[in-house]
């Protein structure tokens, strides 16, 4: 028994001996890992660029629901429920501003369709040096996925827009892959800043070198002694320091608009906007800049102010038959407020008509900025549709929001439109301050009351940088919570207000739309619609469903008539 143990002791030991388990636990060293940076670095910068490849892009990004947005250089976006594909023509004339110095391409994703996958594949067919994307309140993670997905691939990040223009500090601080943001009117602050990254300011040519001189007459080339770039001297961006994030001197709006090439259209695709009523695709026009008038809850003032800057009917014209021999023959004139000045509008509907350039088109307008003649020359030469901002049926709503234009004018002004033969499509706002439930019972009747053959009622939306959005600040009536994609006003609401909660504000809205579109003459409107073009009926369709579905489930609580 002795004998046969001692065996398989043997055997344990000499067995043990193969396993490096029993040997000593070497002692705690320090780290020391693999470092691969230069390596990779080298091989990134070894690798050649493309054919395709381009030194920016310029980006409308996919949307947040994958659904139809709308938004541009200086509006808000929003989820459009009439399937508006809106032509992101500020990308166009930011690329005409670069040009023929600057490879650029325009990414369109929302035309386009494109969710994110289809986004980042074109993202790495164009490789861009420089990536330039708009943001607003209601799409700013949606968008800033873009920038991430940008400066993940080495590509220098820009943004511009509503909402970083008025929050630049607190938007570059969560979104450390922003590299720069360009505060306002951003066309003249990106040639700018991509002269000097790039060395390229002696390469201007004369149109830029005579907006860069007559714009500011401060302004210098921001380039230090040594050759270096000056960054702090470069007007209008905001930038990162040694962990600080740097806010430049504001830049002057350009004084004439007229000065700017014309925006290069064809690198949009035309094909695929689209907007109610249009037969076939159409496009925008920027006519002028800014609006004088007053309105608190305004966000076009955020980045254009109070100023305004014309182009000149000669200058409109040439870009309308640029237009015009691109295919297209609907035109909306895109404007903060397109007949700001009567003299610009009377000018380009003589040389419209005088030239015969057969092109229906459509605007925006106030009630107090029209008059009966100046109607019917804008009928006579193709305008078929104005939107008109009317907002509220309660005088003391729209005093104290300062519109200033008031109910009679209202009447007067869509009676002479239609009167010219020119549709009317009415905009509404439900929540502004001092709303109450009366006032709004009465803006639902006086809708009615109007020659509307288009009618949308928004909920009040305090964007930031607005008067309103201070307003609702300063006096407590953000809902607990908010963020900043809540900040939209066809979605939901934010506001809270003591005797008027967000769920009774959103049943209103949802209510004075029924009110309004169940009724024989706008169910005309629609039904002529659906008739009127084979090529429109499926969208016609959907857009009725849209808002049936939408209008068909009550938010709050029942309300006593």
């Amino acid at each position: 028994m002795s004998k046969a143990n001692g065996s398989a002791n043997d055997v344990t030991d000499k067995s043990l001996k193969y396993n490096l388990g029993t040997r000593r636990v070497p002692k705690l060293r320090m780290a020391n890992f693999p470092n691969a940076d230069d390596i990779v670095l080298q091989g990134l910068e070894a690798t050649p660029r493309s054919e395709n490849a381009v030194d920016i892009v310029l980006v409308n990004p996919p949307t947040p629901d994958g659904g139809l947005w709308i938004r541009t250089q200086h509006r808000v976006g929003r989820r459009t429920r009439e399937n508006m594909v809106w032509p992101q023509v500020s990308l166009a004339q930011m690329a005409a501003m670069l040009h023929p110095q600057y490879k650029v391409a325009v990414i369109d994703a929302n035309a386009e369709r494109m969710n994110w996958p289809d986004f980042t594949k074109k993202l790495e067919e164009l490789e861009p040096k420089y990536y330039l994307t708009q943001v607003t309140a209601p799409t700013l993670e949606n968008d800033m996925y873009g920038v991430f997905l940008a400066k993940a691939r080495g590509i220098t990040t820009m943004a511009f827009g509503t909402h970083v223009t008025p929050i630049p500090r607190e938007t570059m601080k969560p979104y450390p892959s922003l590299d720069y943001i360009l505060l306002g009117e951003p066309d003249l602050t990106l040639r700018d800043l991509l002269d000097h990254l790039e060395g390229k300011i002696d390469q201007r040519p004369p149109n830029i070198e005579k907006i860069f001189a007559d714009h500011d007459p401060d302004y210098r080339v921001a380039i230090q002694e040594d050759g270096g770039i000056d960054m702090g001297a470069i007007k209008g961006i905001v930038w990162r320091y040694k962990g600080d994030i740097i806010v430049n001197f504001t830049r002057p709006f350009i004084k004439n608009l007229s000065d700017m090439p014309l925006p290069m259209h064809h690198l949009l695709p035309l094909d695929k906007y689209r907007m109610p009523l249009i037969k076939g695709p159409f496009t925008f026009i920027v006519t002028s800049r800014g609006c004088p008038a007053g309105c608190t809850y305004c966000i076009k003032h955020v980045s254009y102010q109070y100023t305004t800057r014309l182009r000149t009917p000669e200058d409109i014209m040439e870009e309308l038959w640029l237009l015009k021999k691109l295919g297209m023959n609907n035109i909306h004139m895109y404007a903060d407020l397109f007949t700001v000045n009567r003299d610009q509008v009377m000018g380009l509907c003589e040389l419209m008509i005088k030239e015969n350039i057969n092109i229906r088109w459509t605007c925006n307008s106030r009630v107090d900025y029209v008059d009966e003649e100046l109607l019917q020359m804008m009928a006579k030469a193709g305008n078929w549709l104005i939107s008109w901002g009317i907002e509220s049926g309660n005088e003391q709503v729209l005093r104290h929001a300062r519109k200033g234009a008031y109910p009679d004018k209202a009447l007067r002004a869509l009676t002479w439109a239609r009167e010219a033969g020119i549709k009317n499509w009415g905009y509404f706002i439900i929540g502004l301050p001092t709303e109450t439930e009366e006032t709004i019972k009465e803006t639902i009747a006086f809708s009615k009351t109007l020659p509307l053959d288009i009618a949308l009622f928004h909920v009040a939306a305090p964007y930031p940088g607005t008067p309103f959005f201070f307003e609702v600040v300063e006096n407590g009536w953000f809902r607990s919570g908010t963020r900043w994609e809540q900040v939209d006003m066809d979605q939901g609401t934010v506001l809270d207000y003591p005797g008027l909660s967000a769920e009774r504000l959103l049943y209103w809205q949802k209510r004075a739309f029924r009110e309004w579109a169940m009724r024989p003459e706008p169910m005309k409107t629609y039904m002529k619609m659906l008739i009127s073009d084979p090529s429109t009926l499926r969208s016609a369709l959907n857009v009725g469903w849209q808002h049936l579905s939408w209008v068909s489930t009550d938010t709050g609580a029942p309300v006593s008539s």
